[in-house]
């Protein structure tokens, strides 16, 4: 059972990890069967306060990246990451109805969900400032992305826990540094962008895909996101899109 206060552990052999469900707030409804995909890192640790809001309306998996642990390989392309998710959500009794995900986690949960769409019920996307166009057209070198996300791991990990994050992370920023997400709307989707300079790019490139998608900004820099000081506003963006949503949907 997940606890509000628990860690989220990347020590788990398979990619799809539970993160359970707490007890049900009947007034948020009981429907929702959420994945979480991981960003460039592989790790879900930035997830905490998500698992613990979403997880009063119905179970929460997460996906992490392969290549945390020795003996994995990491992948560095997102067609190959979406359709190995895509198999391992195809395997569970139920369809998830919300994939989200931060960064090149939101762009995973917009390839997996055209893929679960193609044969089954559409989920609903979130991606918390995620680029529909290659990151390497924006203005931030691949050594700042790979430091900061380096810089984001836990002071207890060892030099072989860092090595293997270190390699993940190289192949994830080669990943996304040349895919271009797939045109056409999976479901209902809901972009969350940092105000930055790159926001009309980067909501041009998705409504280009998708011009129903809804786009809402975050006054914050993209490694600020899931500061505690922005999280309210993060979660009730959130809750206000799937409100929105008709119950067919859900």
């Amino acid at each position: 059972m997940f606890a509000a206060d628990q860690p989220l552990t990347q020590n788990s052999s398979s990619l799809l990890i539970s993160f359970g469900r707490r007890r049900a707030d009947p007034s948020r409804g009981d429907s929702l069967r959420t994945v979480l995909f991981h960003p460039s890192g592989g790790r879900l640790g930035q997830y905490l306060a998500l698992v613990g809001h979403l997880s009063r309306r119905g179970p929460v998996h997460g996906v992490r990246g392969s290549g945390l642990h020795p003996g994995e390989e990491p992948h560095d392309d997102v067609h190959t990451m979406a359709d190995l998710y895509a198999g391992l959500l195809a395997d569970r009794p139920e369809p998830p109805t919300l994939l989200a995900g931060w960064s090149l986690g939101g762009l995973l949960a917009w390839e997996v969900a055209h893929r679960l769409a193609a044969d089954g019920p559409r989920p609903a996307v979130v991606m918390v400032d995620s680029f529909a166009d290659p990151w390497s057209a924006c203005h931030t070198a691949r050594d700042h992305l790979r430091r900061r996300i380096l810089d984001a791991l836990p002071d207890t990990t060892d030099a072989e826990e860092r090595a293997l994050a270190a390699r993940t992370a190289d192949a994830h920023l080669t990943a996304s540094a040349v895919h271009r997400a797939t045109p056409g709307s999976p479901g209902p989707a809901l972009l969350l962008a940092c105000e930055s300079e790159e926001l009309p790019t980067q909501r041009d490139g998705w409504l280009r895909r998708d011009p129903a998608l809804d786009v809402r900004s975050l006054p914050c820099t993209h490694f600020e996101v899931f500061d505690a000081a922005r999280t309210p506003l993060l979660l009730r963006h959130l809750d206000d899109f799937l409100a929105a949503q008709a119950p067919a949907d859900r």
